[in-house]
C-alpha cells in the first residue's frame, strides 16, 4: 500500500494551492480518505475527510470555507483544494486511508499514511 502526496509548495498568502494523494494497493473509494497537517513542533491536526459511502464530507473549522476535498475514483486519486491560503497554513500535510472511519479526527485511527507535502504560505 501507498499513498502518494504531492503538490506543495511556496504560495503569497491569499493564493491556491491543490494537493493530491495517489494511491497504490487500496481502492480508495471502500475507505475513508482524510488529509492532516503538522507544523512544526506541533501534533499532526486534522483538516479535512471524504467518506466512502456517499462521498460526505467534513472539515475543520479553520479550513471550512476555504479548502475542499475531492476524490476522482478511476484514478485512485483524492485532492485537497486550498484557496485563500493564510501563513498558518503552512505545514506539512499528509494523506490518509482509513478502513471503517469510526473516528475521522484522530490520527490513531488510520491505517496507512503517505509521506508529506510541505506547503510555506509567505505573508
Amino acid at each position: 500500500v501507498q499513498l502518494q502526496a504531492y503538490g506543495g509548495g511556496l504560495v503569497q498568502a491569499g493564493g491556491s494551492l491543490r494537493l493530491s494523494c495517489a494511491a497504490s494497493g487500496v481502492t480508495i473509494s471502500r475507505y475513508v480518505m482524510s488529509w492532516f497537517r503538522q507544523h512544526p513542533g506541533k501534533e499532526r491536526e486534522f483538516v479535512a475527510v471524504i467518506r466512502w459511502r456517499g462521498g460526505s464530507t467534513g472539515y475543520a473549522d479553520s479550513v471550512k470555507g476555504r479548502f475542499t476535498i475531492s476524490r476522482d475514483n478511476a484514478k485512485n486519486t483524492v485532492y485537497l483544494q486550498m484557496n485563500s491560503l493564510k501563513p498558518e497554513d503552512t505545514a506539512v500535510y499528509y494523506c490518509a486511508a482509513d478502513r471503517f472511519g469510526l473516528s475521522v479526527v484522530e490520527v490513531t485511527s488510520y491505517d496507512y499514511w503517505g509521506h508529506g507535502t510541505l506547503v510555506t504560505v509567505s505573508s
